[in-house]
């Protein structure tokens, strides 16, 4: 069994067409989406369109939360969401703040942040830096990962959220974060994706890092959006700072 896992578009349409052309060439059984499909200004209704199209198992992330009637916690947020209502259709909306929680695909569970909690990460734990400007993420005690995995009973359990790939074991289930299709961390561009494989019990896992046009990215949010100097920041740097909150 092959399954495809991405996360966390945000509205990148020129990212998520990258990446999934070397979808479409892997064959996978499976395609899973772990949310965060629309936040961000690199044409997100195409990215949108995109998603919608693949037919993939879905879960909703922390921003599809911010879809909801008082969802936005800040006026920054609001002025994004004021934007995005304008570009995206009711119906579009609608089907995006209904996603689930989580998911459940015979051994494999899926949920973009923790099982309880789009906003928190299951490998990863947000720490504020002392002068409460910007943080860092550190690793879960693996005492608390091992509480938050056991009782799934799950031999492969999939996440998003942080933007930072990984995998882990817990007891016998694997944990694996696949990265984020847009707005990286790591000061590499690259749009990001994990392909899994299952032989027997055992699954591989292979993250993978797909250039994509950028420029373009970057010119489209200029051209139809307010937000393209902060856009362009972002898509180009690879570096997101404060990611634990957004």
């Amino acid at each position: 069994m092959r399954v495809a896992v991405i996360s966390d578009t945000h509205g990148n349409s020129f990212a998520l067409e990258a990446v999934l052309r070397e979808i479409k060439d892997s064959s996978p059984d499976l395609t899973v989406n772990l949310g965060d499909q629309v936040e961000g200004c690199a044409n997100p209704v195409r990215a949108a369109e995109l998603q919608a199209a693949l037919g993939a198992v879905e879960v909703r992330g922390n921003n599809e939360e911010k879809l909801w009637p008082n969802g936005r916690r800040n006026p920054l947020s609001q002025e994004v969401g004021a934007w995005l209502e304008g570009q995206l259709s009711a119906q579009t909306i609608q089907r995006l703040a209904a996603l689930p929680l989580t998911a459940r695909v015979e051994d494999i569970f899926i949920c973009h942040g923790t099982p309880e909690s789009a906003w928190l990460s299951l490998l990863w734990v947000w720490e504020f830096a002392p002068d409460g400007k910007g943080g860092y993420y550190r690793a879960r005690d693996p005492r608390e990962l091992r509480q938050l995995v056991e009782p799934l009973g799950a031999g492969l359990v999939l996440c998003g959220h942080t933007h930072r790939a990984g995998a882990t074991r817990v007891g016998d289930s694997l944990v694996v974060n696949c990265g984020a299709v847009s707005d990286q961390v790591d000061g590499d561009p690259r749009a990001r994706w994990t392909l899994l494989e299952q032989k027997g019990s055992a699954w591989s896992v292979d993250f993978r890092a797909t250039p994509y046009d950028i420029e373009a990215a970057v010119a489209w949010a200029n051209q139809h959006s307010p937000f393209g100097e902060f856009e362009a920041m972002l898509l180009r740097s690879g570096e997101m700072t404060g990611r634990g909150v957004s």
